[in-house]
């Protein structure tokens, strides 16, 4: 509730109110208490005020509850039984409601809340694949070779397009990146599957969202109450703390630097804030100390809402200027502990035993010390948070609806686009080596055939002119063959003749001789007889 121009008016001390200067605002806070204390309703009143001073606000809603402050509050029971508690009935508290963009990475319950690859970067993707450092170290090289490369990471298939690329090719990168093992890039492959089936494939894409459109007010002048939807996202919570971490590293990175405002330009709420610090690596921590340290000179406040006070680091806590603490359980040595710690990081006031009254807190009551002008915080005071002027409880989803209908960003991040990026390029080139290895297959192969074609026309060739040869040797047989044949039949005849003749001169011849002997024989037997 804004009770003047120049103070945000808190809570109630007894008669004393209880304020925080809006120049003071961007030196951070702490929101803490157990379960059901009052913690939801503190950051409802509060996040009200800060709009009514015309400065916008960031906060996530973890149960639904905070869709209320759209819708003007006054139905509740409890509400004006607070009010005629603190006597405001008749100080001018009044019901209303409050400008609210609903945002929510899944597109269901808000405008759709993306970011690309590249703007997540190595170091806060590493954290939500839940990567080593050795793992992280391969991831950072992967990005500095698609940077090298002119590659954009838009969306979880470029990124894995990425890492297929730069594992089938590590050969190459080792000399000029280092080494790079096939055991290292299998693990980082099976950690995005693992994102992806957690529905971190949802968060990355184009349109990506501007920072700017947190820093918006109304007509009327007061600022814009930016709600993130995140009960589906408290289901994954690296992704919900990472994200969160990712958008204040973003208004960090993109802000300009304007010093001490006389109001700041925003302010961001961490719900849950345990969940940021959880395993983190103290490279991450370190960073995340710097945000915080530096982030108030961008004119950015940012205020952690937690179950305990020991969940964020000393050099965190201790850059939270403005505290309200709601009661704390001390069941257990880990919570007697926070009571104590939570005691000792408030400015001593010798009338409030803070260490005792930590425990006796009721609900909607907290310990309370926000800074003065000059930066110091005054004395804890035990005090009642002021209830909400917007609706307690979440609306309906018509009304949500309709929100979200009339939205000047309606229609602006609804539609996804694929512009070409590093897996259209990656996989251009793919298939276009691809090609050239066909076009190269097909040409030896048609070179092969040509070959075979050649062989194949020789042998036949070779086939004709041994048929041709065979063929002209037959025909010039016959033809001597039939020349043969006809000469042996006259020299047959005329050698028969001859053979006749001589036969019968030989046959004469033999005749003769014979018959001579014969007579000589018998002449001279008979002769030789007569002698």
């Amino acid at each position: 509730m804004k009770d003047n121009d120049n103070q945000a008016y808190i809570a109630q001390a007894g008669e004393k109110s209880l304020h925080i200067l809006p120049q003071m605002i961007n030196r951070h806070g702490l929101i803490a208490g157990a379960t059901g204390t009052g913690k939801t309703v503190t950051l409802q009143n509060m996040a009200e005020t800060f709009s009514q001073l015309g400065i916008p606000v960031f906060m996530t809603d973890i149960k639904g509850d905070l869709s209320g402050v759209s819708r003007i509050g006054g139905s509740s029971r409890k509400v004006s039984e607070r009010l005629a508690e603190l006597g405001l009935e008749s100080s001018g508290f009044k019901y209303q409601e409050f400008p609210v963009c609903f945002w929510d990475v899944y597109g269901n319950q808000g405008h759709p809340f993306r970011t690309t690859i590249s703007q997540m970067g190595p170091l806060l993707l590493s954290r939500l694949m839940s990567l080593n450092d050795t793992q992280s170290g391969v991831l950072s090289l992967i990005f500095r070779i698609a940077d090298d490369n002119g590659l954009l990471l838009i969306d979880m298939k470029d990124l894995r397009e990425m890492i297929a690329f730069v594992g089938e090719n590590r050969s190459q990168f080792i000399t000029s990146y280092g080494n790079i093992s096939p055991a290292t890039i299998g693990s980082i492959q099976r950690m995005l599957l693992q994102l992806e089936e957690q529905g971190g494939d949802k968060f990355f894409g184009e349109p990506a969202f501007q920072i700017n459109e947190l820093l918006q007010r109304d007509y009327s002048g007061k600022g814009m109450l930016n709600i993130l939807t995140a009960d589906k996202l408290m289901q994954s919570p690296r992704i919900y703390s990472t994200l969160l971490l990712w958008l204040l590293s973003e208004l960090f990175e993109e802000l300009p630097e304007v010093g001490d405002l006389p109001r700041p330009k925003l302010v961001f709420f961490f719900d849950e804030a345990h969940l940021l610090f959880n395993e983190a690596p103290k490279a991450l921590l370190e960073k995340i100390e710097q945000v915080v340290r530096l982030i108030r000179s961008k004119g950015v406040g940012v205020y952690f809402v937690t179950q305990n006070p020991i969940d964020v680091p000393d050099t965190v806590l201790g850059q939270l200027g403005n505290r309200v603490q709601h009661a704390l359980r001390a069941f257990t040595p880990r919570d007697q502990k926070a009571v104590k710690t939570a005691a000792q990081t408030f400015c001593v006031n010798p009338n409030v035993n803070v260490e005792k009254v930590i425990t006796e807190l009721g609900v909607g009551e907290a310990l309370v010390s926000f800074l003065d002008e000059k930066g110091r915080p005054y004395p804890v005071e035990r005090a009642v948070i002021l209830p909400p002027q917007g609706q307690i409880g979440a609306i309906s989803d018509s009304e949500r609806s309709q929100i979200i209908r009339s939205s000047p960003v309606y229609g602006k991040y609804d539609k996804e686009i694929d512009r070409e990026s590093a897996y259209e390029v990656l996989r251009g080139q793919s298939e276009q080596r691809q090609r050239e290895a066909d076009a190269e297959q097909r040409r030896k192969e048609f070179e092969k055939q040509q070959k075979e074609l050649a062989k194949e026309r020789e042998r036949q060739e070779r086939e004709a002119a041994r048929n041709a040869t065979a063929a002209s040797r037959s025909r010039s047989t016959s033809t001597s063959q039939r020349a043969a044949k006809a000469g042996g039949g006259f020299l047959g005849d005329m050698l028969g003749e001859v053979a006749k003749q001589t036969s019968r001169s030989v046959t004469r011849n033999i005749g003769n001789q014979v018959g001579r002997q014969i007579v000589r024989g018998l002449l001279g037997g008979i002769l030789g007889g007569k002698k």
